[in-house]
């Protein structure tokens, strides 16, 4: 097993909302776990070949447990579905160490806005700020109450009353409103779905907020419209084969087929596991995880979602 995968058990699971549950990982040999930070992610893995990752939502100065939370989404790709119909308390289950691409900095203020499920790294951020006295506020959006995961943990948590709640069916959060009262020095901090994050986005453009005082990560890619789609050819450097992508597949399709292997985990290029670098051509870049500035280097490009605008590409695989 490679050093950096760890044996643990589920030592419970909890409802935690509507299609929501938690699990709460412990070393299956009782050791204490990997250090982890605020907005850290392991890699779960769920069945052979079935790989996702879920944020810590713990506090991080904890080390003989991890809690993650997953929300059964109805547009499931298999993961989500099997973690809440065969994933119970007692539960063998391998996991990477904490990666963490979604990382706190040090800022005079923060500001925490979570869509839904995108609540779970936002949590061990406010555990990790209020330990340190930090200033910070948190905003929350759900559905609806019975949709609000954690919400008995917040409300009791030192930090509650640094935390609003928000409902699409009740009230939903202006955020013009909210970047309009934010001290220029505010580092903002989301996650969420795509539309909500796309919402964050946008909304900080009409503000002019400065690139490098937002920070996010998706929880879900938005489907691409592929109507236009052509084939191109993927030329490895190693062996110098080449291999024909079509319309409707994906090149780490194609390249697992051959039984040509590369490491992925979401599959929706929000992740950046799969990322592959790119020594000649130009990609179609569809992922939510290179920013603008890294696609536009063409250097690197993930094969899970990505396609080509040359005829062909050369990977360095």
């Amino acid at each position: 097993m490679s050093a950096d995968l760890l044996q643990v058990r589920v030592e419970r699971r909890d409802n935690e909302a509507e299609d929501i549950c938690s699990y709460e990982l412990v070393s299956a040999d009782g050791a204490s776990l990997p250090a982890f930070t605020a907005g850290a992610h392991i890699d779960v893995h769920i069945a052979p070949g079935l790989v996702r990752q879920y944020s810590l939502c713990n506090p991080p100065h904890e080390r003989h447990r991890y809690v993650i939370g997953v929300l059964r989404d109805p547009a499931s790709r298999g993961g989500s579905q099997a973690m809440h119909e065969q994933i119970r308390a007692g539960a063998a289950l391998t996991i990477s160490a904490p990666r963490n691409h979604f990382a706190l900095v040090d800022a005079p203020r923060s500001v925490l806005l979570a869509g839904g499920i995108g609540i779970t790294p936002l949590l061990a951020m406010a555990e990790t700020l209020s330990a340190q006295g930090a200033q910070f506020e948190m905003h929350y959006c759900t559905r609806s109450p019975e949709r609000t995961a954690f919400r008995d943990r917040i409300l009791s948590a030192p930090f509650a009353e640094k935390v609003r709640f928000y409902h699409d069916n009740v009230q939903q959060l202006n955020l013009p409103a909210l970047f309009a009262s934010l001290p220029p020095d505010t580092h903002v901090y989301f996650c969420g779905p795509a539309g909500f994050i796309d919402h964050v986005k946008s909304t900080a453009a009409l503000a002019d907020w400065p690139e490098s005082q937002l920070h996010l990560e998706y929880f879900g890619a938005a489907p691409v419209a592929s109507d236009g789609d052509q084939p191109f050819e993927v030329k490895l450097a190693s062996s110098g084969k080449c291999y024909t992508i079509p319309p409707g597949t994906t090149v780490l399709r194609v390249l697992n087929d051959a039984g040509v292997f590369v490491p992925a985990s979401c599959e929706q290029g929000v992740c950046g596991t799969c990322l592959t670098r790119v020594l000649d051509g130009v990609p179609d870049h569809r992922d939510l995880y290179l920013t603008e500035s890294e696609q536009a280097a063409n250097d690197l490009f993930a094969p899970c979602c990505s396609r080509s605008r040359s005829a062909t590409l050369l990977l360095d695989l």
